[in-house]
């Protein structure tokens, strides 16, 4: 199926690639596209909490969590695993009308949306080119610079795949 402004879209031809962070599946398998480093399986993202010095106090009091978890929806967690920097734009849109169809609808303009709201959460980035994303993409790893427990408290796939 021809995806209408595809081929005219500013990323067609860019590269989606996660930043670093750490993620993981859990979960179940759903729809996903046959390519390497889909499952289907639901993608959670972990982020360690900063806090001020009265917020930190009132967190201790309170007992809060260390880190933030934000799992993903169906769709964005299919958008996440095939933004791993070896695919363009366009070969992503392609894959998720394949798996997703009416309800990705209009896909190139989901699927964009879906990236701003990563790259608005400082989770992803657009580069030109597929060498240009020498860092570690994959899932389980905790990135330099913060500071998360290397107990998971729920059931964490964090299997490296081909096409990670």
């Amino acid at each position: 199926m021809d995806l209408v402004d595809l081929d005219n879209h500013p990323l067609a031809q860019k590269y989606p690639v996660r930043l670093p962070v750490w993620w993981c599946r859990t979960g179940e398998p759903g729809p996903h596209p046959d390519v390497d480093g889909a499952t289907g399986k639901t993608v959670v993202l972990r982020f360690e909490k900063r806090f001020g010095r009265v917020e930190r106090l009132f967190a201790k009091l309170m007992r809060a969590p260390h880190e933030l978890r934000r799992p993903l929806l169906d769709k964005n967690s299919t958008l996440w695993e095939l933004c791993n920097g070896q695919r363009t734009f366009s070969e992503i849109c392609h894959l998720m009308n394949d798996t997703f169809h009416e309800s990705v609808s209009p896909v190139v303009h989901r699927t964009h949306a879906g990236i701003k709201v990563f790259i608005g959460l400082n989770v992803m980035k657009i580069v030109d080119h597929k060498d240009q994303a020498e860092w570690y993409t994959g899932p389980g790893r905790v990135p330099q610079g913060q500071q998360l427990s290397d107990e998971v408290q729920f059931e964490a796939d964090t299997e490296v795949r081909t096409g990670d």
